[in-house]
């Protein structure tokens, strides 16, 4: 994502954020066979020294079937990085997500390049 999204405060924040990256790949919209970090539905990922972890992200829609498990699937998949002492996922609906949002191996994974 961006440089703005780095949140980290020390030299183990940034590797426990690296691992909390990948960790989100590893996380999909059920409607759309691409991750959700890819899809751009991670706004902010911010990395405390003490390992506490928070996510703001948003879904594809506010009527997103996905809204009441996606969130603490996030969650729980976060916690279990290691260096991760907490986890805590804000779900935020501005900006709100369109599909602009998504990275390029996104697009071109949905054909949309």
């Amino acid at each position: 994502m961006t440089e703005e999204m780095a949140g980290a405060a020390s030299p183990g924040a940034d590797e426990i954020r690296e691992k909390v990256i990948e960790m989100l790949q590893t996380c999909y919209d059920p409607e759309i066979p691409v991750n959700i970090y890819e899809l751009g539905l991670i706004y902010d990922i911010d990395v405390e020294a003490s390992g506490s972890v928070t996510i703001r992200m948003t879904l594809t829609s506010p009527a997103c079937p996905a809204a009441q498990s996606l969130p603490p699937e996030v969650e729980a998949k976060v916690q279990s990085v290691p260096g991760v002492s907490s986890a805590r996922v804000e779900v935020v609906w501005d900006p709100i997500w369109n599909p602009g949002m998504m990275s390029e191996a996104a697009k071109l994974q949905l054909g949309m390049l």
